[in-house]
């Protein structure tokens, strides 16, 4: 089995999984450049890989992509792109939560029965985040469901929660101070690889019907407005 997995929700990046081995990475690590980096690193792993021409199921046997949340433009590419890929070349396209992603990353470096909330930059002043646990050794179950709002807000619940905080690098400056007391583990560099355990996990388990590519949004693109920034 081969996997393309693409995630666009903060960083841009791609890897290339075979027979459940990550062989193959690309990344770029502006959140900002999404649309101008996808198909050039797209197209760096398959021509690594030695997969040149119109790509077909020879090639690659799945297309997965991280679903959010992410703001709009960034997570819109990694999708377009990933819808583009899968049928142009005739394959299943999977989608999988970026959070979910991240949690496995930092389960993967703890006690298989600890829980985490896995945080991201949402920008404006608040964040992205999400409560987990392990299922089993390749995926994750979701106690709460991802949500946005103020960082005072995601610190509150840490605290009620006892959970360890993952990120994948360094935490933004405005979540700095409210974050300070709360013990994180921060996932560097990013493996896009483990969406291919999620989705297979998921695939054995009979658990299509979780894997849609749905968007994540969690709140309105820039062109409606958004609420006043807020600490």
């Amino acid at each position: 089995m081969t996997d393309l997995c693409i995630d666009t929700s903060g960083a841009t990046t791609i890897a290339l999984v075979r027979e459940g081995e990550p062989t193959l990475y690309a990344s770029n690590d502006s959140a900002r450049h999404h649309a101008e980096s996808i198909a050039p690193l797209i197209h760096q792993v398959l021509a690594e890989a030695g997969i040149e021409g119109p790509l077909n199921s020879d090639d690659i046997d799945a297309a997965i992509v991280g679903t959010g949340p992410a703001p709009f433009t960034g997570l819109r590419a990694g999708l377009v792109s990933a819808r583009t890929i899968a049928r142009a070349a005739g394959i299943p396209l999977y989608g999988v939560c970026s959070l979910d992603m991240i949690a496995r990353a930092g389960l993967d470096l703890l006690p298989p029965d600890q829980r985490v909330i896995v945080a991201t930059d949402a920008r404006r002043h608040e964040m992205y985040w999400a409560q987990y646990e392990a299922q089993g050794p390749d995926d994750v179950a979701t106690i709460t469901e991802p949500t946005v709002g103020p960082v005072r807000t995601l610190a509150n619940e840490l605290q009620a929660s006892a959970s360890m905080l993952v990120t994948t690098g360094t935490l933004p400056s405005f979540a700095e101070e409210a974050l300070s007391a709360v013990q994180t583990v921060p996932v560097t560099p990013f493996d896009v690889s483990v969406a291919s355990r999620i989705v297979r996990s998921r695939l054995e388990r009979g658990l299509e019907d979780t894997l849609d590519t749905q968007p994540l949004y969690l709140r309105r693109p820039d062109i409606h407005g958004q609420r006043p920034e807020r600490m």
